[in-house]
Protein backbone atom coordinates (compact mmCIF):
# COMPACT_ATOMS: atom_id res chain seq x y z
CA UNK A 1 0.00 0.00 0.00
CA UNK A 2 1.48 3.76 -1.20
CA UNK A 3 1.39 6.46 0.97
CA UNK A 4 -1.02 8.09 -1.21
CA UNK A 5 -3.23 5.20 -0.54
CA UNK A 6 -2.59 5.33 3.31
CA UNK A 7 -3.76 8.99 3.38
CA UNK A 8 -6.82 8.57 1.26
CA UNK A 9 -7.90 5.97 3.80
CA UNK A 10 -6.80 7.82 6.56
CA UNK A 11 -8.61 10.97 4.52
CA UNK A 12 -12.30 8.86 3.95
CA UNK A 13 -11.69 7.10 8.08
CA UNK A 14 -11.94 10.78 9.55
CA UNK A 15 -14.64 12.51 7.31
CA UNK A 16 -16.69 9.81 8.37
CA UNK A 17 -16.15 10.23 12.05
CA UNK A 18 -16.57 14.01 11.43
CA UNK A 19 -19.66 13.91 8.94
CA UNK A 20 -21.49 11.18 11.28
CA UNK A 21 -20.94 13.05 14.19
CA UNK A 22 -21.47 16.92 12.49
CA UNK A 23 -23.24 16.21 9.85
CA UNK A 24 -22.65 17.86 6.47
CA UNK A 25 -23.24 21.24 6.82
CA UNK A 26 -21.41 21.81 10.48
CA UNK A 27 -18.36 19.76 9.33
CA UNK A 28 -15.17 21.35 8.00
CA UNK A 29 -12.16 20.68 6.45
CA UNK A 30 -9.97 21.53 8.83
CA UNK A 31 -11.83 19.19 11.24
CA UNK A 32 -11.67 16.44 9.36
CA UNK A 33 -7.95 17.15 8.55
CA UNK A 34 -7.36 17.45 12.01
CA UNK A 35 -9.30 14.19 12.46
CA UNK A 36 -7.43 12.44 9.48
CA UNK A 37 -4.38 13.75 10.93
CA UNK A 38 -3.67 15.19 7.30
CA UNK A 39 -3.14 18.50 6.18
CA UNK A 40 -5.80 20.39 4.70
CA UNK A 41 -3.79 20.70 1.48
CA UNK A 42 -3.80 16.88 1.29
CA UNK A 43 -7.62 16.66 1.16
CA UNK A 44 -7.96 18.93 -1.70
CA UNK A 45 -5.34 16.64 -3.75
CA UNK A 46 -7.22 14.00 -2.80
CA UNK A 47 -10.98 15.29 -3.18
CA UNK A 48 -11.81 18.83 -5.39
CA UNK A 49 -14.37 20.04 -2.33
CA UNK A 50 -15.68 19.12 1.00
CA UNK A 51 -19.13 17.36 -1.49
CA UNK A 52 -16.80 15.56 -2.99
CA UNK A 53 -15.41 13.85 -0.07
CA UNK A 54 -19.06 13.59 1.39
CA UNK A 55 -20.03 11.91 -1.63
CA UNK A 56 -17.30 9.71 -1.78
CA UNK A 57 -17.47 9.08 2.48
CA UNK A 58 -21.60 7.95 2.07
CA UNK A 59 -20.98 5.91 -1.07
CA UNK A 60 -18.51 4.22 0.36
CA UNK A 61 -19.96 3.57 3.63
CA UNK A 62 -23.26 2.77 2.36
CA UNK A 63 -21.79 0.37 -0.10
CA UNK A 64 -20.36 -1.84 2.94
CA UNK A 65 -23.46 -1.46 4.84
CA UNK A 66 -25.35 -3.06 1.61
CA UNK A 67 -22.92 -5.85 1.50
CA UNK A 68 -23.42 -6.70 4.75
CA UNK A 69 -27.44 -6.71 4.63
CA UNK A 70 -27.18 -8.44 1.62
CA UNK A 71 -25.72 -11.13 2.63
CA UNK A 72 -27.87 -11.04 5.80
CA UNK A 73 -30.86 -11.33 3.18
CA UNK A 74 -29.45 -14.35 1.70
CA UNK A 75 -28.56 -16.28 5.06
CA UNK A 76 -32.61 -16.03 6.36
CA UNK A 77 -34.01 -16.01 3.06
CA UNK A 78 -32.05 -18.80 1.29
CA UNK A 79 -33.87 -21.54 2.96
CA UNK A 80 -37.07 -20.62 4.92
CA UNK A 81 -39.24 -22.79 6.49
CA UNK A 82 -41.02 -21.24 8.77
CA UNK A 83 -42.45 -17.83 6.57
CA UNK A 84 -43.41 -15.98 9.55
CA UNK A 85 -40.28 -16.96 11.75
CA UNK A 86 -37.78 -16.36 9.03
CA UNK A 87 -38.69 -13.16 8.21
CA UNK A 88 -39.05 -12.21 11.88
CA UNK A 89 -35.96 -13.42 12.52
CA UNK A 90 -34.36 -11.44 9.24
CA UNK A 91 -36.09 -8.02 10.24
CA UNK A 92 -34.46 -8.41 13.59
CA UNK A 93 -30.89 -9.43 12.14
CA UNK A 94 -31.08 -6.23 9.69
CA UNK A 95 -32.39 -3.79 12.71
CA UNK A 96 -29.29 -5.16 15.16
CA UNK A 97 -26.42 -4.69 12.18
CA UNK A 98 -27.68 -1.42 11.84
CA UNK A 99 -27.73 -0.80 15.38
CA UNK A 100 -24.32 -1.96 16.18
CA UNK A 101 -22.24 -2.81 13.25
CA UNK A 102 -22.69 0.27 11.56
CA UNK A 103 -23.83 2.95 14.30
CA UNK A 104 -21.24 5.76 12.40
CA UNK A 105 -23.04 5.49 8.57
CA UNK A 106 -26.50 5.37 11.05
CA UNK A 107 -25.65 8.45 12.34
CA UNK A 108 -24.80 10.10 8.98
CA UNK A 109 -28.19 8.86 7.52
CA UNK A 110 -30.19 10.77 10.22
CA UNK A 111 -27.88 13.66 9.63
CA UNK A 112 -29.02 13.64 5.90
CA UNK A 113 -32.48 12.88 6.56
CA UNK A 114 -32.48 16.32 8.75
CA UNK A 115 -30.55 18.63 6.36
CA UNK A 116 -31.25 17.22 3.28
CA UNK A 117 -31.99 20.62 1.76
CA UNK A 118 -28.65 21.34 2.39
CA UNK A 119 -26.79 18.49 1.11
CA UNK A 120 -25.89 18.01 -2.52
CA UNK A 121 -28.44 16.05 -4.39
CA UNK A 122 -25.33 13.94 -6.32
CA UNK A 123 -24.52 13.01 -2.93
CA UNK A 124 -27.89 11.98 -1.79
CA UNK A 125 -28.66 10.15 -5.03
CA UNK A 126 -25.12 8.22 -4.61
CA UNK A 127 -26.17 6.84 -0.83
CA UNK A 128 -29.68 5.80 -2.50
CA UNK A 129 -28.04 4.28 -5.24
CA UNK A 130 -25.24 2.43 -3.22
CA UNK A 131 -26.99 1.53 -0.57
CA UNK A 132 -31.02 1.33 0.19
CA UNK A 133 -32.26 1.08 -3.28
CA UNK A 134 -29.28 -1.68 -3.74
CA UNK A 135 -30.52 -3.84 -0.31
CA UNK A 136 -34.59 -3.18 -1.47
CA UNK A 137 -33.58 -4.34 -5.26
CA UNK A 138 -31.58 -7.75 -3.87
CA UNK A 139 -34.35 -7.88 -0.54
CA UNK A 140 -37.14 -7.97 -4.00
CA UNK A 141 -35.50 -10.74 -5.84
CA UNK A 142 -35.22 -12.92 -2.42
CA UNK A 143 -38.83 -12.38 -1.68
CA UNK A 144 -39.84 -13.26 -5.26
CA UNK A 145 -38.51 -16.21 -4.80
CA UNK A 146 -39.96 -17.56 -2.00
CA UNK A 147 -43.24 -19.39 -2.54
CA UNK A 148 -45.50 -18.77 0.08
CA UNK A 149 -45.99 -14.90 -0.97
CA UNK A 150 -48.26 -13.43 -3.81
CA UNK A 151 -46.23 -10.60 -5.02
CA UNK A 152 -47.13 -8.91 -7.77
CA UNK A 153 -44.78 -6.13 -7.50
CA UNK A 154 -41.77 -7.92 -4.96
CA UNK A 155 -40.32 -4.22 -5.84
CA UNK A 156 -43.42 -2.60 -3.82
CA UNK A 157 -43.32 -5.37 -1.21
CA UNK A 158 -39.60 -5.40 0.00
CA UNK A 159 -40.26 -1.16 -0.27
CA UNK A 160 -43.75 -2.06 2.44
CA UNK A 161 -41.61 -4.58 4.55
CA UNK A 162 -38.70 -2.53 5.15
CA UNK A 163 -41.18 0.43 6.37
CA UNK A 164 -43.03 -2.21 8.33
CA UNK A 165 -39.75 -3.33 10.54
CA UNK A 166 -37.82 -0.37 10.87
CA UNK A 167 -39.29 2.70 11.84
CA UNK A 168 -37.79 6.50 11.28
CA UNK A 169 -35.42 6.96 13.59
CA UNK A 170 -34.03 10.26 12.38
CA UNK A 171 -36.07 12.04 14.83
CA UNK A 172 -35.58 10.39 18.18
CA UNK A 173 -38.18 7.24 17.74
CA UNK A 174 -36.98 4.33 19.53
CA UNK A 175 -35.66 1.83 18.14
CA UNK A 176 -37.61 -1.39 16.92
CA UNK A 177 -37.88 -3.99 19.26
CA UNK A 178 -39.32 -7.79 18.54
CA UNK A 179 -42.77 -7.14 19.26
CA UNK A 180 -42.56 -4.14 16.78
CA UNK A 181 -40.46 -6.35 14.32
CA UNK A 182 -43.18 -9.49 14.91
CA UNK A 183 -46.45 -6.82 14.38
CA UNK A 184 -44.88 -5.57 11.01
CA UNK A 185 -43.96 -9.21 9.91
CA UNK A 186 -47.38 -10.16 10.23
CA UNK A 187 -48.96 -6.94 8.89
CA UNK A 188 -46.73 -8.03 5.65
CA UNK A 189 -48.38 -11.30 5.67
CA UNK A 190 -51.90 -10.15 5.93
CA UNK A 191 -51.13 -8.44 2.98
CA UNK A 192 -48.69 -10.52 0.93
CA UNK A 193 -49.36 -14.06 1.97
CA UNK A 194 -50.35 -16.20 -0.67
CA UNK A 195 -53.65 -17.99 0.80
CA UNK A 196 -53.33 -22.12 1.30
CA UNK A 197 -49.69 -22.14 1.13
CA UNK A 198 -47.72 -23.81 3.92
CA UNK A 199 -45.80 -22.12 6.69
Amino acid sequence: MTPRTDKRRAILEGALEVFARDGYTRAGIDVIAKEAGVSTRTIYNHFQDKAALFQTVISQSADQVAEAHTAVIDSYLRKVTDLEADLTELGMALTRRGATDHARHFALVRHIQADADHIPRPAVQAWQDAGPLRVRRHLADRLAALPGLRLDDPARAALHFTALISPDTAYGAPAPDEAYIRAGVRAFLYGYHREGSAG
